[in-house]
């Protein structure tokens, strides 16, 4: 019997009727012959609810242990509830905290990573032919305490239980029906892709892309997890996500991606010497401050040179503070900050054996009148910082000269 995992998000379990409508899609699934291990996360809105609590009482200083076990009572109660809701149509079924699988993980609270996942528990339940409901975004450390593994956390769960497992593939059930070739909302003409790789979908999930967690696309892509993304609210076929060599190498561009959460940095006339970079850029990754697009620009003197990189909008306050008393000590003139920016991606693997991809991709932008401020590059995608008042256009241009439009 095939062995597949299915993981629901929040907006696919936010009640008790949409609790039902999974039950019955697992329900077929089991009808059909198959084993199936669910993940689910919390009910939508319920972990921000809970996070809210821990900040009234706790603040900035709350114990991340104990925050952990507050925030992952919320997939605890949903693993439970849908054990309900598949009883009572039937189906066996029993939930499992994390603790009792077990998925043990490091102990860095809020933000654990799995380190294995003990996989006898649910084969035995498998085996008597219960469905086996597992809440994601949770684990245990080796001292039995509760962890949780980040926002997003609940897709990770999932390949990484179908990657235990050994499951013939790990269905994610979103609200959307698939991976788009870029955002509907901004582009009507967006396709749904059949496939995309792993790397594609690595890229354009660390790129801004909102369907999967980066974390799970890389947990898939290492152990070769194949991963289907489809809608909890539809009956169609959704997106495989698979290795490379089941694509074909005619593909030259995947996807068009942004993020909006950017802030550019720059520092104005630092002394351009040996160690100059390691001076800044090492503070800043000891404050946990990541470092994405960098741009460096020698003054004709080679005396002085202006430093630009970017980091998220979320890190710039930290960011600023860790660079204030660096700046004063490079003779730095100045350090100035633009929240008004955006990332656009350009996504594919055919980048690997075509040329001129990055030449369309700034013919099109000049064209259209719009000014780059930095440019990043990797084997499969080329990342432009733009003003964000151009985010729309640029997408919608670049989208079309890719030749991604749907057709009528």
């Amino acid at each position: 019997m095939t062995l597949v995992v299915q993981k629901f998000g929040g907006t696919s379990v936010a009640d008790p009727e949409r609790l039902r409508r999974v039950a019955a899609r697992v329900q077929r699934h089991v009808a059909a012959g198959e084993r199936v291990a669910v993940v689910v996360s919390a009910m939508a809105g319920h972990t921000n609810q809970l996070v809210a609590w821990v900040d009234e009482l706790g603040g900035s200083t709350a114990d991340r242990a104990e925050y952990d076990v507050v925030v992952a009572s919320g997939e605890q109660v949903t693993s439970g509830l849908l054990a309900v809701a598949l009883q009572a149509i039937g189906v066996k079924a029993r939930s499992f905290m994390g603790w009792q699988v077990p998925v043990a993980t490091d102990t860095a609270h809020g933000k654990a990573r799995i380190a294995s996942i003990e996989r006898e528990a649910i084969l035995a339940a498998l085996d008597r032919g219960e469905v086996a409901v597992v809440p994601g975004f949770q684990g245990v450390t080796a001292e039995g305490r509760i962890t949780t593994l980040g926002r997003g956390g609940s897709d990770t769960s999932a390949v990484a239980l179908a990657a235990a497992l050994g499951a013939a593939r790990c269905d994610i059930f979103t609200d959307v029906d698939g991976v788009y070739t870029t955002d509907p909302r901004i582009v009507p003409r967006a396709r749904k892709l059949e496939r995309i790789t792993f790397e594609e979908m690595l890229e354009m999930a660390s790129l801004g892309a909102k369907v999967l967690q980066t974390r799970s696309v890389a947990l898939a892509m290492q152990y070769g997890v194949p991963v289907q993304v489809l809608s909890s609210f539809e009956d169609k076929p959704g997106t495989f996500v698979v290795a490379d060599d089941l694509m074909m190498e005619d593909q030259l561009v995947s996807g068009i991606t942004y993020s909006r959460d950017e802030a550019k940095v720059t520092l104005i006339g630092v002394r351009d010497q040996p160690g100059v970079a390691a001076a800044i850029f090492g503070p800043l990754a000891q404050a946990n401050v990541n470092v994405d697009m960098i741009v460096q620009s020698v003054s004709p003197d080679g005396a002085r040179t202006d430093l630009t990189f970017t980091v998220t909008e979320a890190d710039l306050a930290r960011a600023h503070d860790v660079l204030a008393p660096i700046a004063a000590e490079l003779g730095c003139e100045r350090v100035d900050a633009d929240k008004d920016v955006v990332k656009v991606s350009v996504v594919g693997v055919g980048m690997r054996s075509h040329a001129g991809v990055a030449h369309q991709m700034f013919r099109v932008l000049a064209d259209k009148g719009i000014n780059i401020r930095a440019i990043s590059t990797s084997e499969i995608k080329i990342s432009v910082l733009i003003p964000e008042e151009y985010t729309e256009l640029a997408i919608r241009a670049l989208h079309t000269a890719y030749g991604l439009d749907a057709e009528d």
